[in-house]
Order: structure tokens, then sequence, then C-alpha cells
């Protein structure tokens, strides 16, 4: 059976979502999908998507809607993510609500919203599709509770590790997972491994997610691909943080209770004082356990698909690419 490496795969989706018809009335509402579908990103989605797929058939240009589908819904998260969070840029770009209104903002990110359910059912084999339908449903439903999760967390000073890995299963992880079970389900393969594929992608998105916590602290931003430090300067309430505030006892907890507080001061310092406080706790040895915890775990229930080795090969090499990142 013809495999297909990841890099090729993502031609097929970049050409797809490139040649795909936007330009419709009225145009207020349907540049601005455009726009966001054409800044890229790495298209994990649906990538994953059809790695999966082709552990069990070669005809993946079949399930391009599908793919597209849920790079849509994922984009659909990020353009309402970024309005809620009154964010300026996006993969260097202006946002949506930046570069037009807030309420042009809504109503675009609402019908890319529907647009997703449209290209995931399209072209959908009649016996496949009430499955694929609900895994879909369920999954949006989900990454909807975890934004709603992590905007309570703000607030809260009391978050546990436990609360905040709920958290981060629900926003980032059930996605990379539903586009491997989804995958799977159009691929013909046994409800034991679309169940097994699913479960892996959620234990990679908990490794990946923990890796990015990390990354802000000690990653190096020539390979990182962004500033560190963003997570502390704002108290987002990362692994990191909410593990130091757990750990830390006496001066030390006093100290970072002080910096969580301050509202003047120059960013290098926090930066450098959180970190330092950090270290002193341990943080970075607790997070990277945790990590290689997840990834392990992962690749387990990937060997558990009963496909041969040699057809998971670029599943697993993709995999490995993602969090092969200056840990």
């Amino acid at each position: 059976m013809e495999q297909l490496s990841s890099e090729q795969l993502l031609v097929k989706v970049q050409e797809f979502i490139a040649k795909s018809d936007y330009a419709r009335e009225p145009m207020g509402m349907y540049n601005p999908i455009k726009y966001v579908l054409d800044l890229g990103g790495k298209r994990l989605r649906p990538v994953l998507m059809l790695l999966a797929y082709n552990l069990y058939r070669e005809d993946v240009d079949s399930i391009l809607w599908q793919a597209t589908g849920i790079e849509t819904y994922h984009n659909f998260t990020l353009l309402h993510d970024d309005l809620m969070d009154k964010a300026d840029m996006r993969r260097k770009k202006p946002t949506v609500h930046k570069k037009w209104n807030e309420n042009t903002a809504i109503l675009s990110g609402d019908a890319m919203l529907i647009l997703s359910y449209r290209f995931m059912m399209e072209h959908c084999p009649d016996d496949k599709v009430q499955a694929v339908m609900q895994v879909f449903g369920q999954t949006a439903l989900e990454v909807c509770e975890g934004q709603q999760w992590d905007m309570e967390f703000e607030t809260r000073m009391d978050v546990t590790v436990n609360e905040y890995i709920e958290m981060i299963r629900l926003k980032t992880s059930v996605l990379l997972a539903a586009a491997l079970k989804i995958g799977a389900i159009l691929g013909g393969a046994s409800e034991t491994d679309a169940t097994r594929l699913y479960d892996f992608g959620i234990r990679m998105g908990l490794a990946f997610q923990l890796q990015d916590d990390y990354l802000d602290v000690y990653g190096d931003p020539a390979v990182f691909g962004k500033k560190i430090g963003g997570d502390i300067l704002c108290n987002k309430k990362t692994y990191m943080l909410i593990t130091a505030l757990e750990k830390a006892e006496g001066e030390l907890k006093a100290e970072l209770m002080k910096w969580i507080a301050a509202t003047g001061y120059e960013p290098a310092k926090k930066i450098a004082a959180v970190t330092d406080i950090y270290n002193k706790v341990g943080i970075a040895g607790l997070c990277k356990e945790r990590i290689e915890a997840y990834y392990q775990d992962g690749l387990h229930l990937l060997d558990a698909v009963d496909v041969e080795a040699s057809l998971k090969r670029n599943l697993h090499d993709f995999v490995f690419s993602l969090m092969n990142r200056n840990l």
C-alpha cells in the first residue's frame, strides 16, 4: 500500500484549501474566512487525519473535504479566541477583529463553524457519516468547554494540576484525537483501533501543550518561534505556574505571589525572577517527566494499533518531529 509522508500530505492539504472558493457574497463575511485560512499554520489536524486514514487506505484525496473541515473548525476557534483575548496579531498578521471589526469577527467565525460541519459531511460515505459527525460534534463542544475553563482559571488562584490537565485535554488534545479517529473511521479501522488512535492523540496533545508551557520559560526563541516569558508576564495558569504555587513554600511562595500581584515592573526582571523560583522548586524536571510519560504512553497506544509497524512509521515520525522542539 502506498504510504505518503507528512510533507506530501501537507502539500495536498495546502493545495486543497488554497483552491477552496470563498468568492461569495457578502464578501465582507467571506473575505475574513479566506484571510484566516490563508495565514497558514502547521495544519497538524488535517495531516493527522490523512496519516490515520493512510494506515488503512491509499486514496487520501477522497477525504480532503473532511481534513479541510477540521482545519476550518480549528481556525474558527483561533478567530474567536483572538477576539476574546483582544489579541492584535496572529501569525505575524493583524487579527480579524483588528483588520475588520469585532462584529465581523463574530459573524465570520460563526460562518466558519457552519462551514466546518458542511465540509465534514461533504462526500462522506453514507455508512460513515453518523460515526464521523458524532465524533466531530462531541469534540467541537468539548473544545468550547476547554476554552470556558481556561477563561475561568484566569481569576482563580486555586487551580490544581489535575484541573489544568483536564482543561488542556479539552481545549487542545481532543481535536488532535478527533482528527486521528475520524481518519481511522473513514479508512475502515476497527472500533478498537479507532479508539486507540484517539487515545494516542489525547496523550500526544497533552505532551505537546505541556511542552509549549515548558518552552515558554526555557525555550530558545530562535527555535521556539516566539519570545519566551509571555506566560509569566500575563500570569497565565500553565503547568509551570500552577505547580510552582503548589510546591513553593515560605519566602519563595511570598516572592512568587508578589510578582503575580505586581503591576509596575520591567518585563525582563519579572521573567528572570519567576524563572529563578521555578528553578528552585524544580519545575523544569517535573514538567519534562510528565511530558515524557504522556509521550511514551501515547507511543504504546500507537504500537497497539493492529496494522503493520511499517505502515505506522510516517505517523510515528511526524509526532516525533513535533515533540523534538528544543527540549
